[in-house]
């Protein structure tokens, strides 16, 4: 018995080259449990924003959960990083929010263009052309993309957990007389201060912590927040109706208004998932000298791959993490602590119906928190000159203010294009960013038409 775990240990060093990572068999293992406490948040989360697009929650926890699985697993194995991948909480917002509910499109156009971004990544992610795009995008433009998105997870928080509603001005603050919104400061206040402590699981326990709590407190019809199921465990089933559920004739017919959007999935994940995966492989040093993991073209192919599985599977863009830097943190440094945190997602599948039974009150906070860590690109050393920061700014102004991150995406562009101009600095009016302008101009004119 002895020998064979032995064996068995000795494949897996040799295989993920554990020791000459400097690391462990038992240290691989802590940082996957580590990491998985850190992003299992997401199949509570990720439900609850594709469910507001008409899909089935259940279904939406089962795809979030393999999609998850499935992508950490490609990162694992093609890559040999700790990384661990699931749907991106910036895409998943944008699926739901803006292509499905504001532009009226139907999910399977959009898992189209989730398949169609992700399988462009890959492409990319064999040639030459990732490192120009990098290169070449303009800062402010990304750091605005990455803000705008923020304000909308937050703006999407605050509504859902009852803290902001409607009112003949706009907005206004929930009435602090209802249990349930008391639940949900005092959860977002958990989350923040879990969060700044640095605590691994910090969004699953403030998520889990709601949860209990929800099951004594009365919500505004009555009924308690939280509401058990009859059975906390049940064997998983797979809703195969999601599966290639593409509608590329749809996006085909309304490629001029969907492009800016399929294009926004794309340089989503390219984005996120350069900077991320850029992030942990800095952080995660090998060997007795310190160098940083290897960065290479199959870690970037994985993350594109993830995608075009994830769309395959019936859930939003899968992307590479950022925490995966608590497992980092605690010692991880192959790909082994990534097919741990596959592992745990498979298991989870077995608790669906607990998962279910999470209410709209304890994923709020962990929306709000999530988009105030995106937010805060602003304050980035990259962002110093104060015209670099009026596109960003403006695409938050107007992503809070209107609820369209598209039109914020717009003006934005289209602004810091109006200043390159304006500075004379024609160097940075690049092919690509003209390109950019042309898109969105054709968009604005085609969705006010839409709109009249």
């Amino acid at each position: 018995m002895r020998h064979a775990a032995r064996g068995a240990g000795g494949m897996l060093d040799r295989y993920f080259d554990i020791t000459r990572r400097g690391s462990t068999l038992l240290r691989e293992i802590v940082a996957g449990i580590t990491t998985f406490g850190a992003v299992a948040y997401i199949m509570a989360v990720n439900p609850a924003i594709l469910s507001m697009a008409g899909l089935d929650h259940h279904d939406m926890i089962m795809t979030t959960i393999a999609a998850s699985v499935c992508g950490t697993l490609l990162m694992a194995l093609m890559a040999n990083l700790p990384i661990a991948l699931a749907p991106a909480m910036s895409s998943n917002i944008i699926f739901a929010q803006v292509v499905v509910m504001h532009m009226g499109i139907s999910p399977a156009v959009a898992f189209a263009m989730v398949f169609l971004g992700g399988a462009v990544f890959v492409l990319l992610a064999l040639t030459s052309w990732r490192q120009k795009i990098v290169s070449g995008f303009p800062d402010p433009v990304i750091c605005g993309i990455r803000c705008a998105i923020g304000a909308f997870i937050v703006r999407i928080g605050l509504t859902t957990g009852g803290l902001v509603v409607p009112s003949h001005d706009g907005f206004a603050f929930g009435l602090l007389a209802q249990p349930a919104v008391e639940l949900a400061l005092g959860g977002l206040a958990l989350a923040m201060v879990l969060s700044y402590v640095r605590v691994p699981a910090a969004m699953l326990l403030s998520i889990v912590a709601i949860t209990i709590a929800g099951l004594f407190v009365h919500g505004a019809d009555g009924r308690l927040l939280t509401r058990l199921p009859a059975h906390v465990s049940d064997w998983p089933h797979y809703p195969y109706h999601m599966l290639f559920t593409f509608d590329f004739h749809g996006f085909a017919a309304n490629i001029l208004v969907l492009f800016p959007v399929a294009l926004y999935f794309f340089l989503s994940d390219f984005f996120d998932a350069t900077g991320t995966m850029m992030a942990v492989t800095q952080r995660a040093t090998q060997g007795r000298d310190g160098t940083p993991l290897p960065l290479g073209r199959a870690a970037f192919c994985a993350d594109g791959a993830a995608s075009v599985i994830g769309a395959t599977l019936g859930t939003s863009t899968v992307s590479a993490y950022l925490e995966s830097l608590v497992g980092v943190e605690a010692g991880g440094r192959t790909g082994l602590c990534a097919v741990v945190v596959a592992a745990l997602f498979a298991v989870s599948a077995f608790f669906w119906p607990l998962i279910t039974a999470i209410p709209a009150v304890a994923t709020a906070p962990v929306l709000i928190v999530v988009g105030l860590g995106m937010l805060s690109t602003l304050a980035s050393p990259q962002t110093l000159a104060l015209e670099e920061l009026m596109s960003p700014l403006l695409m938050v102004v107007i992503t809070l203010m209107t609820g369209n991150f598209m039109l914020a995406l717009a003006c934005g562009l289209l602004l810091h294009t109006m200043l390159v101009i304006g500075r004379r600095r024609w160097r940075q009016l690049t092919p690509m960013l003209v390109g950019l302008d042309i898109v969105f101009v054709v968009f604005l004119l085609l969705e006010s038409r839409m709109q009249a």
